[in-house]
């Protein structure tokens, strides 16, 4: 069996992500200072706020936190929240084994610290420059580094700005998620098996949204859109 090549993780690696990745920060800055402008709806202390974001690092699974938030809780609304955010976050285990084939020769004390960083967008960007080529670990890593020290810090300025605004679906914050998700998925964008995927996991998750109360339209739409995107040939 061939030994597959070393898989670096540099410093240069970790420059060139991070600034391929600042053309998506307008948009994660939105998103974050959105998250941070709805907690304080909810109540949440800056403290809290910032602490959720930086543990956590989760900004559709904070999202879909925030709305089931309850100001009195039961173990049956925590365990129905944890599984939600669950659901919501599994997709992560596909990104993860979307890594493996690049990643999977690196140490483990190097490939899991990494993968904390893991988010939509760094994702994305790693793996688009991965099929392009590039084969240093440090792209993922300065990439992700950029998103999580954005989504904290956007996630203070907005609940700091967010206290002023009585209502923030009125000023349209909470068009910024969709949008934000738009702008990162179109750089990706490959030929019919996109179309189809992704066309039918926003008409599944629309017309589910309309049957079901909840956020059970996220993860049947996803779900539908993968089996979709499964069975269609790559011919472009």
């Amino acid at each position: 069996m061939t030994k597959p090549p070393p898989v670096p993780l540099t410093l240069h690696g970790m420059l060139h992500g991070a600034r391929e990745t600042i053309p998506l920060m307008p948009g994660l800055a939105a998103f974050g200072m959105a998250f941070g402008a709805a907690s304080v709806q909810k109540g949440f202390s800056m403290l809290e706020s910032v602490l959720s974001s930086g543990l956590v690092f989760a900004g559709l699974a904070q999202m879909v936190a925030l709305e089931g938030w309850r100001e009195y809780w039961t173990p049956a609304t925590l365990i129905a929240l944890g599984l939600l955010t669950m659901a919501v976050n599994m997709r992560h285990v596909l990104m993860g084994a979307a890594m493996r084939p690049w990643l999977w020769s690196m140490p483990a004390w190097k490939i899991y610290p990494s993968l904390l960083l893991m988010a939509d967008n760094n994702w994305a960007a790693a793996m688009r420059y991965h099929q392009e080529g590039g084969n240093d670990a440090g792209y993922f890593v300065g990439a992700g580094l950029v998103t999580w020290t954005l989504w904290v810090v956007s996630t203070a300025a907005g609940h700091a700005i967010g206290g002023g605004i009585p209502d923030p679906k009125a000023v349209g914050i909470d068009l910024v998620v969709p949008a934000f998700f738009v702008a990162m998925l179109l750089p990706n964008w490959k030929g019919r098996r996109e179309a189809v995927g992704w066309g039918v996991a926003a008409a599944v998750s629309i017309a589910v949204s309309f049957v079901l109360a909840g956020w059970w339209f996220i993860v049947i739409g996803a779900l539908a859109g993968a089996l979709a995107g499964g069975f269609t040939d790559d011919d472009r």
